[in-house]
């Protein structure tokens, strides 16, 4: 499986920005998809997940970031809307077998697959 993540750039607080991951290699029939991010200086954390039709997403988010899927595609999406300085960070997108999210979709250890990472600066 190759996740490719895309769709990152400069952006003014308070701007919008969709990011993209398209999975290569595998259906989403079983497996689920998420978006981390990792700021300088600071840890990787969960952003958002999305398991069939459930949806997850961190409290710093949550009512500003929205995630979607097209199966057809095999491509997970991540609406960036209200975008604040303190979300600049390089994200990453990742899947793992659906098995994985019985206990939780927010643990990096949930997935087995990793992308590349893309770059969001929310900077006037």
């Amino acid at each position: 499986v190759q996740l490719q993540a895309s769709g990152g750039g400069l952006v003014q607080p308070g701007g919008s920005l969709r990011l993209s991951c398209a999975a290569s290699g595998r259906t989403f029939t079983n497996y689920g998809m998420g978006w981390f991010r990792q700021a300088p200086g600071k840890e990787r954390e969960f952003v958002s997940a999305i398991i069939w039709s459930a949806t997850y997403y961190s409290d710093s988010v949550k009512g500003r970031f929205i995630i979607s899927k097209d199966d057809a595609k095999s491509t997970v999406y991540l609406q960036m809307n209200r975008l604040k300085p303190e979300d600049t960070a390089v994200y990453y997108c990742a899947g793992g077998p659906s098995r994985n999210f019985a206990n939780t979709p927010r643990y990096a250890s949930t997935y087995t697959d990793w992308g590349q990472g893309t770059l969001v600066t929310v900077s006037s």
